[in-house]
Parts: structure tokens; sequence; C-alpha cells
């Protein structure tokens, strides 16, 4: 390939790039503006991951990144049909406040944090233990959420991301 072709070919490759990248941002949720509509919500970011009905009229769009990302994306619009807030929910300086030990059930783990990453078990407790993948500081972070055989959420704890680890060995 002459050097002349090439500049031209790089030229293109990246003009094609800028494009791709200017389009990812405007397909992220977390630059959802409250007071926006939810069909322009809808028609920009395409179908939610779930929806879900919110006490007091309107719904939770959300927009998980799960299972291969690190990101869940919630979208709560009003009964007017309004975003009235935009919370990516998957933070460790959230999950002491958010995450209601004793009180929430399987359902308000799902329509808070949606599907997980994985679900399995352990011996020391008799339930599932819900597990999503997120970044602390870019640092590759687990959440782990405990549901007994009731359905009720029993406890919760953070932990390191083996699964690289796992992988290189």
């Amino acid at each position: 390939m002459t050097s002349r072709r090439f500049a031209s070919f790089a030229a293109v490759a990246l003009v094609a790039a800028a494009g791709l990248g200017l389009a990812g941002c405007a397909n992220e949720p977390t630059r959802t503006q409250p007071g926006a509509t939810a069909a322009d919500t809808l028609q920009r970011l395409g179908a939610p991951t779930g929806r879900y009905p919110l006490t007091g009229g309107g719904e939770r769009l959300q927009y998980s990144r799960m299972p291969a990302g690190f990101e869940v994306t919630d979208i709560d619009v009003d009964a007017a049909g309004k975003v009235v807030s935009v919370t990516q929910v998957l933070s460790e300086a959230r999950f002491g406040a958010d995450i209601k030990v004793n009180q929430w059930r399987q359902n308000d783990v799902m329509a808070f944090y949606g599907r997980p990453y994985e679900i399995s078990r352990v011996s020391s407790f008799d339930g599932a233990v819900w597990t999503w993948r997120y970044k602390a500081v870019n640092e590759r972070r687990m959440l782990y959420i405990y549901i007994d055989p009731t359905g009720v959420v029993r406890r919760y704890h953070t932990g390191d991301d083996l699964e690289l680890d796992r992988v290189r060995d």
C-alpha cells in the first residue's frame, strides 16, 4: 500500500471511529437529564433492560451492562412521563444507604440492581447469593447480596473481582 493510500485509509478510519465515539456518548444512560421526556429517553437509548413500576406512579427504566459490564443506571420517570432522576446504582458509596437488609425482597433487588451477573450458593448460607460486578476507582469489585429461601435480603458484602485472576492461571 502506498503512503498516500495508507494516509487516506487512516483518515477515513479516524473519522469513522470519531463518529462511533460520538454515537456511543449519545447512548450513554448517565447523560440523560432530569426533565427529559420518557419518550425521548427511550428513543435515544433504546429499550431498557428492565422496566419497573414506582410507588406513586411513574416507572423506572433500567439500563444494565451486566453480565460483562460494571454499571446499572436507573432512570426514574414520574407519572407525567418526565425524568426525575438518573442514578448509576453500582457504587460502593451508595450500598449502605440503598440496600435494606431484612426489608428488601427479591423483587426490590431486581427493581434496583436488575439481573445479577451471577446467582450462586455457598455452604455457610441457606439461600442464594446474587452477585454484580462494579468498579471502584477502576478496581474490579463484586457486590454480593444474600437472599434467603423466603426471598428476603439477609446481608450483603463487597469483595474483589477475582475472575480475571482465574482466567490468567
